[in-house]
């Protein structure tokens, strides 16, 4: 097939694809009679522009006033950058093939991490396509993996005693009490400010994924420890607005790596049969409440669940409240 005729064809292609009502047949012959007055030569690949960097630019830019988180947003941008490493291509050569193979390329992966990925090259190419920079969305054709049924873990009542016992610092017991008591994720936690604490209801806004607010609350002992803290930071002249700011000046806000090692450290003092981090504190809150008698909806607003499936998992792991509803109904 000569170039011209290749490129008519790409044509005839496009326009059944974009205009699906049109006289296709007049089409053709209007761009038979167009392309006789041109010499027509195929580009190679190696003779393409690589405009995957251009069009990634313009894709970040788009989602970072999605109300993606920045987070996100960076997490995004490294994993299409590997993906554009790998396949060294313009973005309208990419093939279904070259993102399967790139998802194959350690075999090591779980199929969650596998999903993530291919969760990012989908949202990137179905958004080319919506802003008519792209014809098709090569990824489209590609199903998610089969998840692995993985339920959440928490810490038994013993262990979080464990826990508070290892803080050896008012900022560590604060940590473990503010995670217990609100669920909050790590980056809503990095974000919480002094002022924004209501110390008569223990009331504190956050602002979760999506960019949404919500308000949770501090238990008694919580807002105990967490004064303790503050005070101790506001004698050392530490006033920045943030409730965890780095411990020497400039005080400024403590970001999520450096509360991530804070963790690690209760965690090496403890004898867990589970590893501690900033997240298992909020299965561990889930749990408890579940145990307590919670209704899921109450769960769900506390979290910041936007699907109710979500706050379900919680619901599979709490077999206390389960023998306790077997006590009471079954006899």
């Amino acid at each position: 097939m000569t170039d011209a005729r290749q490129l008519l064809y790409e044509l005839e292609i496009a326009s059944k694809i974009s205009l699906p009502n049109a006289d296709h047949i007049k089409l053709k012959l209007h761009y038979e009679e167009i392309l006789q007055n041109y010499d027509i030569t195929k580009k190679t690949p190696d003779n393409l522009e690589n405009d995957f960097q251009e069009k990634l630019d313009l894709y970040l830019s788009a989602i970072s006033v999605e109300a993606f988180s920045i987070q996100t947003v960076m997490n995004y941008k490294e994993e299409l950058r590997l993906f554009s490493n790998y396949t060294q291509k313009p973005v309208a050569l990419i093939t279904t093939t070259d993102i399967r193979n790139y998802l194959t390329l350690n075999p090591n992966l779980k199929n969650s991490t596998i999903s993530k990925k291919l969760s990012v090259i989908k949202a990137f190419f179905a958004s080319l396509v919506v802003e008519e920079l792209l014809l098709h969305n090569p990824a489209s054709k590609i199903k998610p993996l089969k998840q692995e049924s993985r339920l959440p873990k928490a810490l038994t009542p013993l262990e979080m005693e464990d826990v508070r016992n290892s803080c050896l610092t008012l900022r560590e017991r604060a940590f473990v009490e503010l995670f217990f008591s609100t669920g909050c994720r790590l980056s809503e936690v990095c974000s919480m400010k002094k002022a924004d604490i209501n110390w008569h209801t223990g009331a504190l806004p956050v602002i979760g994924k999506g960019n949404k607010e919500r308000i949770v609350y501090l238990t008694p002992t919580a807002i105990f420890h967490l004064k303790a803290y503050i005070d101790v930071c506001e004698y050392e002249e530490n006033f920045c607005e943030y409730i965890f700011s780095t411990s020497i000046r400039p005080y400024r806000q403590l970001h999520p790596g450096a509360i991530g090692k804070e963790i690690k450290h209760i965690n090496d003092r403890c004898n867990l049969s589970k590893k501690l981090t900033p997240h298992i504190f909020r299965h561990t809150m889930a749990t408890t409440s579940l145990n307590n008698g919670i209704e899921l909806a109450d769960l769900q607003s506390l979290l910041g669940h936007v699907n109710p499936s979500t706050t379900l998992r919680y619901a599979k792991v709490s077999e206390e409240r389960k023998q306790s509803a077997h006590k009471k109904y079954v006899h």
